[in-house]
């Protein structure tokens, strides 16, 4: 069982594709709870939502890590993914974060990300893509090497209980 939280702003362009990708996983959807924390958005971003999600909240928190937390704190299992509402997780996102779950030890994890639509970027796109990844996957491998580990709040997963023992997610506008 799995708790999915997605801050919202302004997303009605993307919400539904990246809902219906989280509706549509390989772990059966009775298994999971959808949660969409919205930050007060000015289009249709919550009545999209909420023909998917199970819970659409309105953020009471500061910034998209406060969005994070709010959702934490209103899920119902022990493990938590989050995801961005312009991410379109693969159908296997949620089996491989369960997998990962099933040692005791185990108490976050994240993976990286990659744009969902190569076939309409030009090539300099691409490259500038390819770049920022590669060098962003470097640069976080360097630093784990000395001991501080960053995790991809679009793509990530705790145990609620450590999570929330550690204070959660900082109240930035980046988190």
């Amino acid at each position: 069982m799995i708790s999915i939280v997605v801050p919202t702003y302004n997303e009605e362009k993307n919400i539904e594709r990246c809902l219906t990708a989280l509706a549509n996983q390989t772990v059966p959807r009775e298994q999971m709870e959808i949660i969409v924390v919205d930050g007060n958005s000015k289009d249709r971003t919550r009545e999209i939502a909420a023909e998917i999600a199970d819970v659409v909240m309105i953020q009471t928190s500061e910034g998209v890590g406060g969005a994070r937390n709010d959702g934490f704190k209103a899920a119902k299992y022990d493990i938590v993914a989050t995801t961005d509402a312009d991410c379109e997780p693969s159908k296997m996102w949620v089996e491989s974060i369960l997998k990962k779950f099933e040692k005791d030890n185990v108490v976050a994890v994240t993976g990286i990300l990659k744009p969902f639509d190569w076939n309409n970027m030009n090539w300099l796109d691409i490259l500038v893509y390819r770049g920022i990844f590669e060098a962003a996957n470097l640069m976080l491998m360097i630093l784990a090497l000395f001991g501080q580990y960053h995790l991809c709040g679009a793509n990530s997963a705790f145990r609620k209980h450590v999570f929330i023992d550690l204070g959660g997610y900082l109240p930035l506008a980046y988190a």
